[in-house]
């Protein structure tokens, strides 16, 4: 990030502390993890200002160099600002990125780091207690790893599955109804995207990205929003199921990965559907995901003048699957195999891996120490084993 950047946030951050001090009616509900929240005099809006980071080791044997290889960074660092906003029926967030990792490439040559600041910025309107309109850029109603918060996830970092298909942030509409049928809870989730992923300020590439998902809790809602948070930190003492599908259309997509991943010379129409489940049960916990992408017309877009493929998008099928325990201590075990299947043409190599992972919950989610050791078997490679141990902070 140029200094520049680094400035303006700097004095950004220092004037929402100093103005609302001084003209907020109180500071009130601040616990740790849930940052400072504020609430204007007159009530027409409110304020909450949250930052966490995460610091991860990482090491793994090269068996091309016959090294340890390792190295620490700091995987990722957000700013947060979410409330109401004249009425509270419409709420914001937003969020911000502040980590090479969060941004994109630490070669300046590659990118302008600062141009991909910007995470989440999002209004959602209430237009009826049950129906909500969200308009700006957020993550699309893809698959339900993705959606939960990197904050809130039960390994070191998300699966393989999720690396390679995922429907990442757009730019664009969504609409979100909810109804009750006796416990059973039903929710649809409709959306349409500019489809070339977050901080795109050029004209649409191709065509727009048409996302929709629909989720089933047939024995009700899980405590604080469970269904979207790794791990059984509440505890659920009835067992909780949520069964989803989703399906994405991104019409002409410009980028390997749909959202993601470099832009490619030519567009193809990418059709991605993911089904997936999570349940909890008294400190237990198991999620499930599978995905598929297809490509009509072939996913290959150039070859070079050996035959070899120079410009690909990424097709294929995923599965991954996870289950963990957390124990009365606060301590949890938790195993996870995930196997990713690439449309043979792409020349990409099949990957299964298999993860095991330890985490000990300090303050839920918010002070946490997770390590974990993932073991990849890979078409044509060696077998590689890679460790990470990562501690998050958020307040």
């Amino acid at each position: 990030m140029n200094h520049y950047t680094t400035r303006v946030l700097l004095a950004l951050f220092t004037i929402c502390l100093s103005t609302f001090s001084t003209q907020a009616q109180t500071i009130n509900k601040s616990t740790f993890g849930k940052g400072l929240q504020f609430i204007a005099a007159d009530s027409s809006f409110s304020l909450q200002l949250g930052a966490r980071f995460q610091l991860q080791y990482q090491g793994g044997y090269d068996p091309n160099t016959k090294n340890w290889e390792d190295r620490f960074l700091v995987r990722r660092s957000r700013l947060k600002f979410d409330g109401f906003a004249f009425s509270p029926r419409l709420v914001y967030k937003i969020e911000l990125g502040l980590s090479n990792s969060d941004i994109g490439s630490d070669v300046p040559d590659v990118t302008n780091n600062a141009d991909n600041i910007i995470l989440d910025a999002v209004a959602k309107w209430a237009l009826t207690p049950n129906l909500r309109l969200w308009v700006g850029q957020t993550k699309l109603p893809g698959n339900r790893e993705r959606v939960i918060s990197s904050q809130k996830l039960q390994f070191v970092d998300r699966s393989l599955l999720n690396s390679r298909f995922n429907l990442d942030r757009d730019a664009g509409l969504q609409l979100h109804h909810e109804h009750q049928l006796g416990q059973v809870v039903l929710r649809e989730i409709g959306s349409i995207s500019m489809g070339e992923g977050r901080d795109i300020t050029v004209n649409n590439s191709g065509g727009y990205d048409y996302t929709g998902r629909v989720e089933i809790l047939p024995f009700g809602e899980f405590k604080g929003n469970g269904d979207y948070v790794s791990s059984d930190i509440e505890r659920e003492q009835t067992p909780k199921l949520s069964l989803a599908a989703s399906y994405d259309y991104n019409n002409n997509a410009a980028r390997e990965q749909a959202q993601l991943g470099d832009f490619l010379s030519e567009t193809r129409t990418l059709r991605t559907w993911f089904v997936d489940a999570m349940f909890k049960y008294r400190g237990f916990s198991a999620m499930g995901e599978y995905a598929n992408r297809k490509a009509p017309g072939g996913p290959v877009v150039l070859r070079d003048e050996f035959g070899d493929v120079a410009e690909t998008f990424v097709t294929g099928t995923a599965l991954n699957l996870q289950a963990g325990y957390l124990m009365p201590s606060n301590w949890e075990v938790a195993g996870r195999y995930t196997d990713y299947n690439p449309t043979a043409e792409t020349g990409l190599r099949n990957q299964e891996q298999y993860t095991l992972g330890v985490s000990r919950y300090i303050v839920g989610h918010s002070l946490k120490v997770q390590s974990d050791v993932t073991f990849t078997q890979e078409a044509e490679r060696e077998d590689q084993t890679q460790f990470r141990l990562q501690m998050e902070l958020a307040f």
